[in-house]
């Protein structure tokens, strides 16, 4: 099978939120999917959703969630989560409430802190899961 690269962008129907600049939601090439960065935004409104580093991250797991949902994928299906936190005096936080996102073993993943994320989140994640071609 020849590999080709497909991208996908999905709509505030389908869970997801949409972009804020130019980007597909996810591209898929072969058995891996790749998920843009999704931000603690509410899908219905478009509207970054306010408060700590633990409620700002269970709406980007949401978001992340409806994206890999298109694909018949959860979070178990990751390999590899990149985070992104504006203050590393969250990082124990996040990760409490991270470790409760997976049912089996964790993907790997890098935690990199920032000055600054888009629409002033305080935390942001894509990741590389893999998923199954259709037949």
């Amino acid at each position: 099978m020849t590999n080709r690269r497909e991208s996908f962008t999905f709509t505030p129907d389908q869970g997801v939120p949409p972009g804020v600049a130019p980007f597909s939601h996810a591209t898929r090439w072969g058995d891996l999917l790749f998920v843009t960065g999704q931000m603690p935004t509410d899908p219905a409104t478009g509207a970054m959703v306010e408060g700590d580093v633990v409620v700002q991250a269970e709406q980007v797991r949401r978001n992340l969630e409806a994206v890999l949902a298109q694909f018949g994928a959860t979070l178990d299906d990751s390999l590899m989560v990149r985070v992104y936190l504006t203050a590393f005096d969250d990082y124990a936080a996040f990760n409490a409430a991270y470790a409760s996102w997976f049912r089996g073993p964790l993907p790997s993943r890098t935690c990199v802190g920032v000055t600054g994320l888009a629409v002033g989140a305080v935390v942001e994640i894509d990741l590389i899961a893999g998923v199954r071609r259709p037949d």
